[in-house]
């Protein structure tokens, strides 16, 4: 199927920008005279200079034009390899990430600490109408069918993504959950017990550190690369040297580095994890939203269903449904009954409208939509960054997901700048919230998950002016 005229316009410009042909400053030949040269509609030459516009390239001057943006004069560098200490931590974090959470809930607030993408990238409308429908024609004997581990049909749907991506992984495998964080609470209860030892990334997702705060485990924060992902070296040795009991990691486009284990360490963490017989709980909920390429999933290299393999359709299409899954490997059996005994079962109509939804063919095409905006998006953003922030700044380059991880100037309080930010309608994530120790005192964590406008690039130049001020 050939791409719309306004996309091939679009890239025709693109090419030439690129080239060199057309250079920050030119002027884009007018709406006039390209519908005379292409033999196209003002209508569709209008759409692919905002198409181009969206993407950063160019911008619209009041009664001029569209003209090519000025490149960035300089190229952040990425953000250095943690070095957290090994000693392992009793996590107490909860009430100081609510502390930053709660402050950042005002949708008046410019959302770049939100931890979510916006509403406006999903096909809200026609999952609406799925659910309407499920909900009027569900069989009555699914409220006791569709108990834990679920609805047959999603599973058999969650069963055909795994295969796509070469993992045999079968429907009787998979729990449906309340979204992927009861995914990971449970995973967590069925592999640990309270007091033992389970080793993250550093830094991690501050829900990961607030399960594990709950169940009263510790933690043992492992280096992890803004690229690659977490330390073999750093976790071979705690393995050797203290008894952890699970690894919870995220190795694609994990929040809040971005980072994604490349397949020949992704085979090498497993042998590690083999060897030592401890299991990997993967927080995978980014896995669908890659820019470019197919990954490897770690249930493909799985031979002894060791891996605890958690996703949610929260981040890739319904956000608020609140429907997750673990394909749990051995632990099967463990989880489904902690399903049973923390929330007996997951919303029923939900679960048939989505694997209605999956059923009729429509992921896909959103799916593409999904990962042309944010890597849209991501380039305005770190565009944009590379302009306000000081020559100091680090900034990762993430393959996919909708974070960036800064490295700000040393000295720089990202607590403070937190409070400053928020006082003048600005949300970021702050280090310390990502870390049991509440370290990377000048990190900061930002969200592309949002279509870029002005509002957005205003934002950022008034982050950037406070950096600078604070360094």
């Amino acid at each position: 199927m050939s791409a719309p005229r306004y996309e091939s316009l679009a890239n025709e410009l693109l090419l030439l920008i690129a080239n060199g042909v057309l250079r920050a400053g030119d002027r884009l030949p007018s709406v006039r005279a390209t519908c005379r040269s292409h033999t196209l509609s003002p209508a569709t030459v209008l759409q692919a200079y905002y198409l181009l516009e969206r993407r950063g390239l160019v911008e619209a001057r009041p009664k001029s034009g569209y003209y090519v943006r000025p490149r960035p004069a300089r190229h952040l560098p990425e953000p250095r390899q943690t070095r957290p200490t090994s000693e392992s931590t009793q996590v107490d974090i909860s009430d100081f990430v609510f502390d930053v959470l709660y402050a950042s809930r005002d949708q008046s607030v410019v959302p770049l600490g939100s931890g979510f993408p916006s509403p406006e990238l999903f096909p809200l409308d026609k999952l609406a109408r799925h659910l309407g429908a499920a909900a009027r024609h569900m069989d009555a004997w699914a409220t006791v069918r569709d108990l834990p581990p679920g609805n047959d049909a999603l599973r058999r749907q969650i069963a055909l993504r795994y295969l796509a991506a070469g993992a045999p992984v079968s429907p009787q495998e998979i729990v449906i959950t309340n979204g992927a964080m009861e995914a990971l609470n449970l995973c967590l209860q069925a592999v640990a017990q309270p007091g033992d030892l389970v080793a993250v990334e550093s830094p991690t997702f501050y829900a990961s550190l607030q399960a594990i705060e709950r169940l009263q485990l510790k933690a043992v924060e492992i280096p992890t690369h803004p690229r690659e992902g977490v330390s073999l070296t750093a976790l071979a040795k705690v393995l050797e040297q203290q008894p952890v009991k699970a690894c919870l990691l995220m190795l694609n486009f994990q929040n809040p580095l971005g980072s994604r284990v490349p397949e020949d360490k992704r085979r090498e963490l497993l042998a590690l994890l083999a060897r030592h017989d401890v299991p990997l709980i993967e927080d995978d909920v980014y896995a669908e939203l890659h820019f470019d390429g197919e990954l490897l999933s770690s249930k493909t290299l799985d031979g002894a269903g060791r891996v605890l393999h958690c996703g949610s359709f929260a981040k890739c299409l319904a956000p608020g449904y609140r429907v997750g899954w673990v394909a749990a490997g051995r632990y099967t059996r463990s989880v489904e009954r902690l399903k049973f005994m923390t929330s007996l079962a997951s919303n029923i109509p939900t679960q048939i409208a989505l694997a209605d939804y999956l059923q009729q063919g429509g992921f896909e095409p959103h799916l593409r939509r999904l990962r042309r905006a944010l890597a849209q998006q991501q380039a305005q953003l770190m565009e944009a960054v590379a302009r306000h922030f000081p020559a100091e700044t680090r900034v990762s380059r993430p393959e996919g997901g909708y974070f960036l991880w800064l490295e700000l100037p040393e000295g720089t309080d990202t607590l403070v700048l937190h409070r400053r930010a928020l006082a003048q309608g600005i949300s970021i994530a702050p280090g310390p919230i990502f870390s049991a120790k509440r370290e990377y005192r000048n990190c900061l964590r930002l969200n592309f998950g949002h279509p870029w406008d002005e509002r957005l690039d205003t934002a950022v130049a008034a982050l950037g002016r406070l950096v600078a001020d604070a360094a």
